[in-house]
């Protein structure tokens, strides 16, 4: 079985690649006996493969002959070594059937000796090695001193930092160069993603969380390889500390890649590690703002995570309170701590503790949607002054988020004691926001619109698409008697219970253990009840446009006749 220690140092690419204390001229080599079967025929040291350059030393040493010989091989750059790439596709063509029908180390590692490869043939090599290995066809260590492998590993690591000087070319580090060989470059720069993957079985816990962390940075979503990712770290035994696990998470939440496993796992871990922490909020907070992010809502972890928070409340400032306040909104959930966190946090913070107008709006909007908020903090966003300021900020150019949340508040405020909104009949115009829905929930939309129109056909008894002056657009809107009939939509009933009808997607949603709607959805609900509608929420989970119309009218006739029944109680 090949081990995870092993499999690193073969690829050439170890966490620790940067701490040398011996010469290169200390690597010796192995080559593999030809005996036809693969199957780890002893070998002899082979020192005759050393070029020149390779007895000198490189600075600090190092301890891992693997290592020494690939920056040995870097080294050979500067006497003008010319790289493996292939310009002749006939050439290339040949190489490739070579590597596919090579049944033996010895004739794998053979190609390299009468050709000069590129990186993806040797990428492909040494991911069959790994492959042989992971199944015992082989064992890593009768080839892994071979200084031919050293050197397709020392080609695989040479990305991105070579330049041409004079037709020479030369090692230039680039701005990254310290992390590439910390964030296995190897795995990251292949662009065949499903060999990328492979690879990723035989890499160490902390190379695969670097790994996902480097993806994100990169910006590089690649799918195959965030699920080999995703699978491997939730499998391996290894426990994560409180920095791994916000280092995951943000990771995820930056690649927008949801993995509810993934993330469980990482949770069980955060709940476990938290008891060890006793001082560091930063990672608390890190944690709190990713799950906010990923819409994960697990209960057990964010009470512990908001608990150890209050109990710690002195550590805590005004921005990380304004991120933990954020996730809890968007996750739609109150804390079992959330009244020591109003007393000793959100009772003593004020705007002047935000360097941005931008915080101190989040922070508010989010205490609006935890039904937590007071009339002087909605009274400070909503007037001409706090508008102003951010507009200045934005440069004129307010996101259609802001001036949503602006629009949430000013409809909270007319239940709020002491909320004063003087915004919204001074700007309503420039807070007017057009909704668009994304194309998964319009189809949503569009199914259950078919559906209400075969249970009230009639276009004067239904509207649609309904935008409001809260932040957000009704789906459809009716009124139904106490016999489930329809009114005309355009009319007051007095005995008529008048609905909307709200759908809700996947975005909607918070997964995880506790499935529920998110805190935006949460909001527009109470805002439409304050106003006097019973409101129908349709989730993704309850109704699909892949049912039959039929299944989907009893559906909605099912849900208008438990709201009538009820509205007569």
């Amino acid at each position: 079985m090949i081990t995870l220690r092993r499999i690193s140092r073969g690829l050439g690419y170890c966490l620790n690649a940067r701490h040398y204390s011996i010469s290169t001229s200390a690597a010796t080599a192995k080559v593999i006996a030809s005996d036809g079967n693969g199957d780890g025929a002893k070998v002899q040291p082979k020192l005759t493969r050393n070029t020149p350059g390779t007895g000198s030393a490189v600075a600090g040493g190092s301890k891992n002959p693997i290592v020494a010989a690939a920056f040995a091989s870097l080294r050979n750059d500067d006497n003008g070594k010319v790289d493996g790439m292939s310009s002749d596709t006939k050439q290339d063509i040949q190489i490739d059937e070579m590597i596919m029908k090579a049944n033996t180390v010895a004739e794998l590692l053979a190609v390299a000796d009468v050709a000069k490869l590129n990186r993806k043939q040797a990428l492909k090599i040494v991911s069959i090695l790994a492959e042989w290995s992971s199944i015992k066809k082989v064992n890593l260590s009768d080839f892994e001193n071979d200084s031919r492998f050293v050197e397709l590993c020392s080609l695989l690591g040479r990305t991105g930092m070579q330049r041409t000087n004079g037709g020479n070319r030369i090692n230039t580090p680039s701005k990254s160069a310290d992390l590439q060989g910390d964030d296995l470059q190897t795995v990251l720069g292949i662009t065949a993603n499903d060999e990328a993957a492979k690879l990723i079985a035989g890499l160490t816990l902390p190379q695969m969380i670097k790994v996902m962390s480097s993806l994100a940075l990169k910006k590089k979503r690649s799918i195959p390889l965030l699920r080999s990712l995703s699978f491997n770290i939730a499998s391996n035994p290894g426990q994560l500390n409180l920095k791994e696990c916000g280092d995951l998470l943000y990771a995820m939440a930056s690649l927008n890649f949801r993995d509810v496993v993934l993330t469980g796992r990482i949770c069980a871990d955060v709940d476990r590690e938290l008891s060890k922490n006793e001082d560091k909020i930063a990672p608390i907070v890190s944690v709190l703002t990713s799950l906010g992010m990923l819409r994960y809502r697990d209960g057990t972890v964010l009470d512990s995570l908001c608990g150890w928070v209050a109990s710690r409340h002195e550590l805590c400032k005004p921005t990380q309170l304004g991120s933990l306040l954020l996730s809890l909104a968007m996750l739609n959930y109150e804390p079992i701590s959330m009244d020591t966190i109003k007393a000793k946090l959100v009772a003593n913070v004020t705007e002047n503790d935000f360097i941005r107008s931008t915080d101190w709006l989040n922070t508010v909007w989010s205490l609006t949607i935890l039904n937590s908020v007071n009339g002087g903090q909605l009274s400070s966003v909503l007037c001409a002054d706090f508008f102003r300021r951010l507009q200045d900020e934005r440069r004129g150019n307010l996101q259609p988020s802001m001036k949503m949340k602006l629009l949430n508040m000013a409809a909270a405020a007319k239940r709020v004691p002491g909320a004063k909104d003087s915004l919204l009949a001074t700007h309503r115009a420039e807070l007017f926001v057009p909704f668009e829905p994304s194309k998964d929930k319009r189809v949503l939309v569009t199914g259950m619109l078919d559906a209400l129109k075969s249970l009230i056909p009639s276009e004067s008894m239904v509207k649609i698409s309904q935008t409001t002056t809260m932040g957000f657009t009704i789906d459809a809107e009716c009124v139904l008697d106490s016999k489930c009939l329809p009114l005309p939509v355009d009319k007051e009933h007095e005995q008529g219970t008048r609905i909307a009808l709200l759908v809700h997607d996947y975005h909607d949603m918070c997964q995880g253990p506790h499935v529920s709607l998110n805190g935006i959805q949460a909001l527009n609900m109470r805002l439409l009840e304050q106003e006097g509608y019973t409101v129908l929420s349709i989730p993704y989970n309850e109704f699909s446009t892949s049912d039959k119309l039929l299944k989907r009218v009893e559906y909605l006739q099912k849900k208008f006749k438990s709201i009538v029944t009820n509205s007569k109680q």
